[in-house]
């Protein structure tokens, strides 16, 4: 018998692509199974991303392979966005690479860094792909704990207090997934002056930052950032393009090398239209982020009372795509996104998923119509 790669022994299916399944097998015995758990927007791109799309593809080399670094003006494009929007310098040629979605980038920066037996520094509750790629390299996650009292930001006091001699890298998340929590000036100049002093590799995740955020945050905004981060950021939720697979990822040259020289070996380049595509829609103008949150903060105000009708409690001072509520004490996430699923129809993410930090609570998704919200409350009375 052929038997898996022993890597796979810490690393499981994504908890969505077993749970998208099951409610397949639900709908197919006749259950309408309301999905308000996961991060894909439903709205549009704007219209000029369309329709440059659909220029692109019709001219003669669009089909052709790309470059690995992207199109000379995708990445001009990016560094303007980061410039207008973050007041971040970045050299288009040599500190931004484009990428197939974001990811992508957490597999390839953990290639670029990680050797077996490296410790990586993890929030808990977090994103559950910094786990497993972590593990998938043989490198050992140790959790850093998240909580509400803290507003959800590291105790670097605690961290301190760590043996940290074998920890290569740490992953940060703000606005924070699935918390929506924001990071501050003070937050981001502590973590850069933490990883100076233990040279660790600091990675921003940072593809929730126009998403009912006034004042979007970038890590390497901070002074001499550079020299110990990187960040990811997407156009996945910003301009409702998840489908399109497109993201980045900024920070130093020699840090970006060592990304590229993975990335040149793993794909042959992003397809041509939707390089022109992702021009076009981070040049969206400022009516654009206005018009997504007005809709977006609907939306929001009746997932706020659907954690009233559940009797969670959550925080209203967040961004994002979510609202994360904290369920009766008497209960946990996973009871509740249970008995929601098999009694109401209706699935939200248990918050168990994101790490222990997280059993006590549930995760709503703000990428369902108004509608549809609607009908969870009615399920719900």
């Amino acid at each position: 018998m052929i038997t898996p790669s022993s890597r796979l022994l810490g690393v499981t299916e994504y908890y969505f692509s077993k749970k998208l399944r099951e409610i397949r097998d639900l709908e197919q015995s006749g259950k309408a199974i309301i999905n308000i758990a996961i991060g894909s927007p439903d709205l549009n791109p704007s219209k000029n991303t369309l329709n440059t799309l659909k220029s692109a593809s019709l001219l003669p080399h669009a089909n052709q392979y790309q470059s690995y670094q992207g199109l000379p003006e995708l990445r001009q494009a990016m560094a303007a966005f980061y410039q207008s929007k973050f007041k971040v310098a970045l050299n288009p040629q040599a500190e931004i690479l484009p990428l197939m979605g974001s990811k992508e980038g957490v597999m390839l920066v953990s290639l670029a860094f990680l050797n077996a037996g490296d410790q990586v520094l993890i929030p808990n509750p977090g994103y559950p792909t910094y786990t497993s790629a972590t593990r998938l390299l043989n490198a050992e996650p140790v959790f850093y704990e998240l909580n509400e009292a803290h507003h959800w930001h590291p105790d670097l006091a605690a961290l301190e207090r760590q043996d940290l001699s074998k920890v290569k890298m740490m992953w940060i998340n703000y606005p924070h997934m699935p918390t929506g929590s924001l990071a501050t000036e003070a937050l981001f100049i502590n973590l850069i002056k933490f990883a100076k002093k233990h040279q660790i590799l600091l990675v921003n995740d940072n593809p929730y930052s126009f998403i009912l955020n006034d004042h979007p945050m970038s890590i390497l905004s901070i002074p001499h950032a550079k020299a110990v981060a990187l960040e990811l950021n997407s156009l996945s939720k910003t301009f409702n393009m998840p489908g399109w697979r497109v993201g980045m990822v900024l920070g130093s040259k020699p840090f970006i090398d060592a990304v590229l020289q993975v990335k040149s070996n793993m794909d042959s380049g992003m397809y041509f239209g939707i390089q022109k595509s992702a021009i076009a829609a981070l040049q969206s103008d400022a009516q654009w982020f206005a018009d997504l949150n007005a809709v977006y903060a609907k939306r929001r105000l009746l997932v706020w009372k659907i954690m009233d009708a559940l009797n969670c409690t959550y925080q209203k001072d967040t961004a994002g795509l979510f609202v994360w509520g904290k369920v009766p004490d008497n209960t946990n996430g996973e009871a509740v996104s249970d008995y929601l699923l098999y009694q109401k129809n209706v699935f939200v993410t248990p918050g168990f998923i994101f790490g222990s930090q997280g059993a006590s609570y549930i995760r709503i998704s703000l990428c369902e119509t108004e509608t549809l919200l609607k009908s969870v409350l009615s399920r719900l009375k």
